[in-house]
């Protein structure tokens, strides 16, 4: 959901601020004028002659105190906010390798798509799993797991967190030889048509 969210207002900022580049290249090449376009009344670069503040805009508020600590606390919350979202976006949330005990006390490092697969592919395995999705998440040296299981129908959870448990999970941890391996499951089942009784 929240990636949802997030692709939404990305694409209608970047729109906004395409359509508002938009108008202004098109006030400063004086388009609507060689293409003979009425603009409505009001618009505010109409040639490339106009400017986006006029000198009555820009000293209507010069004489009142509180104005300059307005913009300079909504700018600086702006850019606050701006630098925190573009620091979600660079973070990468999955984790990429796995740094495991070899025995010879240097260590190596398991990809952390491979660990995904397999644990992904063993869920899979179990009876009444549809499908299963994997995600490694945290330190390299403390990794965990965010598994999504869809179940099928028939299935019951409370067995099937066990199979999991015991089964994929545990495989998966000692292969990699990490003490612990947490993981988050989160439960949905499948679809299904009614079944008709005659």
């Amino acid at each position: 959901m929240l990636r949802i969210v997030n692709r939404v207002l990305t694409g209608l900022a970047g729109l906004v601020l395409l359509l508002l580049g938009l108008a202004v290249l098109a006030g400063g090449l004086d388009l609507p004028d060689r293409w003979n376009v009425s603009l409505p009344s009001g618009w505010p670069w109409a040639g490339p002659d106009d400017v986006l503040l006029t000198d009555a805009d820009r000293t209507k508020w010069r004489g009142e105190g509180w104005w300059w600590p307005v913009v300079i606390a909504v700018l600086a919350v702006l850019v606050v906010l701006t630098l925190w979202w573009l620091l979600a976006q660079l973070r990468r949330r999955r984790l990429g390798e796995v740094l495991i005990e070899s025995g010879d006390g240097e260590g190596a490092l398991l990809r952390g798509r491979a660990l995904e697969d397999v644990l992904a592919a063993e869920a899979e395995s179990l009876p009444g799993v549809d499908r299963a999705r994997v995600m490694l998440v945290g330190r390299r040296t403390e990794p965990g797991a965010r598994i999504g299981l869809t179940l099928a129908a028939h299935a019951e959870p409370g067995p099937e967190l066990v199979r999991l448990r015991a089964e994929a999970i545990e495989h998966a941890r000692v292969s990699a030889g990490l003490e612990e391996l947490p993981a988050e499951v989160r439960l949905r089942s499948a679809k299904h048509r009614a079944e008709r009784v005659s």
